[in-house]
């Protein structure tokens, strides 16, 4: 399980929820309700630490502060 901070807000514009995953550049996913972005950010969580290791790419550990995914 990856332990990376998730900041989740309501964005007007998009009528989403929106995950934002600072310490991976990029990485952000969204959702109609909190939960759905949560459990969608997980999924781009995953992606994003798969390709950056395919690239060879380093990965951040993780700091971990308010919500994690």
């Amino acid at each position: 399980m990856f332990k990376y901070e998730v900041i989740i807000y309501w964005s007007d514009e998009d009528k989403a929820f929106i995950a934002d995953v600072p310490e991976l550049p990029g990485c952000m996913a969204d959702g109609k309700t909190y939960q759905e972005a949560l459990d969608n950010a997980k999924g781009v969580i995953h992606e994003w630490i798969e390709t950056a290791k395919e690239l060879g790419r380093a990965i951040p550990e993780p700091k971990g502060r308010l919500v994690f995914a």
